[in-house]
């Protein structure tokens, strides 16, 4: 159990489907929209913050630009000689950002921080966009006869559920379809009003095009420019705050858990050190137990939402039996009675996930964590899992090289 809680004063995302260059907006500004956005929805003054993080990713490909903790600076004066910096992990980002912000609370370095992440995905062509987001790949050693590499790993990740359990592919586009549907929901939503036809989630080469192996074009996390910003406090910030607030300690949400691990950057490599295990990954399986075990939580099921990385619906179809939703390659049974569809039983990705709602990739991990916190506060709008009082994250970055879960309650 943590010692030292770490709550969520408020937060702020932007518009994922916006396409910034074409708004004249790049990564500054974007970061600049999400940062503003959280101090004034947390009633947080920059002058109360003492550290920043940002997690991104390819800034220095995207965009040419690298150092981003410096930006701070450049939205607030009071962020002046604020210390800050730049966290990077692939997908993972944002929560390392996140990790190193709450180790700097728990440590009380600091009574406030503010953790954003930001990416600029769509200022280019989609075939160089898919080259960039390539790097999380062990460059020249694997996916290098693949049109998209990410894709493909992906196929590969489903490759080996099909070989060790059987997979079928109406189960991975019945997620597609879920996340999509939750996404109409969403006012920030990159889908929220894209058209889709009655064989949009199917086996269909017309209706749903094969990108890469089994992986077809609804199968697949969105190229999304845009942030997500919260900011943090500990105890003794948290407490002065509801106080001016006229809030309650209780009301605010509260990370209570987490979990992180990183593997080998290979796939194959992970692979094979799986392969007398019952779980695909299981290091993603330790990082979840890790977060569930932190948090006092001893059964999946305690929880009443879940934000997970489904960059693709394999990625998904892999978190299911890793919660232990189900046993071990059965994650399709969970598909089928609707346990993780809205008003299931645990409910997978109100928010419409990276399939959905998108996925600007250093800003994804902090997103996560924004909209378990609006759950568990109620303030999730029409995302709303009703009566949700504890929910979890997990943010895979590369192959699942870098993963990271949390636990979020009030």
């Amino acid at each position: 159990m943590r010692h030292n809680p770490i709550y969520l004063l408020g937060g702020a995302q932007t518009d994922f489907a916006v396409n910034a260059a074409r708004q004249g907006q790049g990564l500054f500004e974007l970061l600049q929209s999400a940062v503003q956005g959280a101090l004034q929805d947390a009633g947080v003054d920059a002058s109360e913050v003492q550290a920043g993080h940002v997690g991104n990713f390819v800034g220095e490909l995207f965009a040419g630009q690298g150092q981003l903790g410096g930006m701070f600076a450049a939205i607030d004066p009071a962020f002046y000689g604020m210390p800050a910096g730049r966290h990077e992990a692939a997908c993972a980002s944002g929560s390392i950002a996140m990790l190193a912000a709450t180790a700097e609370l728990e440590a009380s370095r600091y009574d406030c921080v503010i953790v954003a992440g930001v990416e600029l995905e769509r200022n280019v062509p989609g075939a160089l966009a898919a080259q960039h987001l390539g790097a999380a790949t062990w460059v020249g050693e694997e996916a290098q006869d693949a049109k998209y590499a990410w894709p493909h790993m992906f196929d590969l990740v489903g490759q080996e559920y099909a070989r060790r359990y059987g997979l079928k592919y109406e189960h991975l586009g019945r997620i597609a379809q879920i996340n999509i549907e939750n996404a109409r929901r969403n006012p920030n939503a990159q889908t929220r009003d894209w058209e889709y036809g009655p064989r949009s989630f199917l086996a269909d080469d017309v209706a749903n095009p094969v990108i890469e192996g089994m992986i077809r074009r609804q199968d697949c996390g969105q190229v999304t420019d845009g942030a997500a910003a919260v900011v943090l406090a500990n105890e003794r910030f948290a407490g002065a705050w509801a106080a001016r607030h006229n809030r309650s300690l209780d009301s605010i949400a509260r990370l209570t858990g987490w979990g992180h691990s990183t593997a080998h950057l290979k796939l194959d490599a992970k692979l094979r050190a799986s392969a007398q295990s019952p779980y695909v990954f299981p290091h993603v399986r330790a990082a979840i137990q890790d977060a569930l075990r932190r948090a006092g939580v001893a059964d999946v099921f305690q929880l009443d939402g879940i934000e997970t990385h489904d960059c693709f619906t394999t990625t998904e179809y892999m978190a299911i039996d890793h919660f232990g939703i189900t046993a071990p390659g059965q994650s399709w049974r969970a598909i089928e009675d609707g346990t993780i569809a809205a008003g299931g039983r645990l409910p997978i990705n109100a928010s419409g996930g990276l399939i959905g709602l998108g996925h600007p990739v250093g800003a994804t991990g902090v997103r996560m964590v924004l909209d378990t916190a609006r759950q568990v506060t109620g303030r999730a709008g029409a995302c709303q899992i009703e009566g949700a009082r504890r929910c979890a994250t997990l943010n895979i970055g590369g192959s699942a090289t870098t993963v990271v879960s949390f636990v979020v309650e009030r």
